[in-house]
């Protein structure tokens, strides 16, 4: 029988962060080895629970979610996403701009699909959380990476941005706060973005789910709010400030220069009329979670389990030979740096594929988001503070091992990038 093979849409759609070394890490784990697992911002795993309100809200509603919804989501959820925006300062959003999905993913894909011809190009960060890149091929667009530079504390490079526009150019992603750096952009870098869009005439793209897992009294500042002449997506949703990755609640919001966009706008109600409509029950969960108790802030804030466990594994990370890392401001996740002098690395998917082997550590290498040499990798600063010192001393170990079979042992003091 000929062979059946699969779609050649999905040539340039790569996803690691579940890739060839996640199928790895489950091989040995059915083989009885214990894998800890650094790969993926799920908080479940790591005893981190959603507020007992919404579990309690989305329980006491069951009996009411057997039905379809509204293809954009109900009335209620939608109502408290258009006063959350209003908190945001984003002016101007209607009921009808908001559309709820089976998390902000699905409506990524939805408004790449909705968008794009082939040919098309969109503006994606680099590095970016590589669904963005994904959604952009699968749609038949062309990704163009723009570089966030590490040593300006990983913000967008403006200058690199205006050189990759061309007339093909259709929108620009801004993923603030970033996942994987953990950035967080100010107002200046978001207000050059805004101007680069409205001289192009370009949409912006604004994933804000991170938007409240800052750390040291940051502020987050959603782009869309610094324009009204630009034509803003921003997505969000409860995956990670309420600690709801598996309730799948997102929802995107259009905002700004509309007037222009019907057609467009068209095209999503097309798709979210097709999907039919998003999971009911986690819809039931949105209103409470953004009109109850913040308990994000409790996470993150001083003596918080989050704010903990990010300042021990930077820590950690740091005082490794070789080993540099921006501190991260926001997000669960820091990118850190391997000196290519002193760490030789040709293919870091092997790379991390040999840690995982050596240590039972699993990570995922920075080409994986799309960075553009294999010399970073990501961490999940997850595990509890005892078995994230164990994952951080396995890596030390690891690439300690790694100098000495590679003579690099011997360098001048590191300084570690704050």
């Amino acid at each position: 029988m000929r062979p059946i093979q699969k779609s050649q849409k999905l040539a340039d759609v790569c996803y690691d962060i579940r890739g060839p070394v996640m199928e790895k890490a489950k091989q040995m784990e059915e083989e009885g080895q214990k894998i800890i697992k650094l790969n993926i911002g799920n908080l479940a795993v790591f005893n981190f629970g959603p507020p007992d309100e919404i579990v309690q809200d989305m329980i006491l509603n069951m009996q009411s979610a057997a039905g379809y919804t509204d293809s954009k989501g109900m009335f209620a959820p939608r109502k408290a996403i258009m006063h959350y925006t209003q908190e945001k300062k984003i002016r101007g959003v209607t009921m009808d701009d908001i559309y709820i999905g089976n998390g902000a993913s699905e409506l990524i894909v939805m408004g790449m699909n909705a968008l794009l011809n082939s040919g098309d190009e969109v503006l994606v960060p680099a590095p970016d959380y590589p669904l963005w890149t994904a959604a952009v091929s699968l749609s038949g667009g062309k990704p163009v990476h723009y570089i966030c530079d590490e040593s300006a504390g990983w913000m967008p490079d403006i200058d690199d941005i205006k050189r990759k526009i061309t007339p093909n150019t259709k929108a620009i992603v801004v993923i603030n706060p970033n996942n994987p750096t953990g950035a967080l952009y100010p107002i200046d870098i978001l207000q050059k973005i805004v101007d680069v869009a409205r001289e192009n005439q370009l949409i912006v793209f604004a994933d804000e789910i991170y938007d409240k897992t800052l750390y040291d009294e940051a502020e987050h500042v959603s782009i869309a709010s610094l324009a009204d002449d630009v034509l803003f997506l921003t997505l969000n949703g409860l995956s990670k400030n309420y600690r709801s990755c598996g309730y799948r609640a997102g929802w995107m919001v259009i905002s700004g220069e509309k007037r222009h966009a019907k057609d467009y706008i068209e095209g999503l109600n097309m798709l979210a009329s097709m999907r039919l409509c998003s999971n009911a029950p986690g819809q039931f969960a949105i209103q409470t979670a953004l009109g109850g108790y913040q308990s994000i802030k409790d996470l993150v804030g001083p003596g918080g389990r989050l704010l903990k466990q990010r300042d021990l594994a930077h820590k950690l990370l740091t005082a490794i030979p070789g080993v540099t890392c921006v501190k991260p401001k926001a997000a669960l996740y820091m990118f850190p740096k391997l000196d290519p002098a002193i760490y030789p690395i040709e293919d870091d998917q092997a790379f991390i594929q040999d840690l995982l082997v050596e240590q039972r550590v699993l990570l995922v290498q920075g080409t994986g988001f799309n960075w553009i040499a294999p010399d970073h990798f990501r961490v999940v600063f997850l595990p509890n503070t005892d078995d994230l010192t164990d994952a951080m001393n396995r890596i030390a170990s690891f690439l300690e091992g790694y100098r000495r079979r590679h003579g690099t042992g011997e360098f001048a003091p590191k300084q570690t990038n704050e």
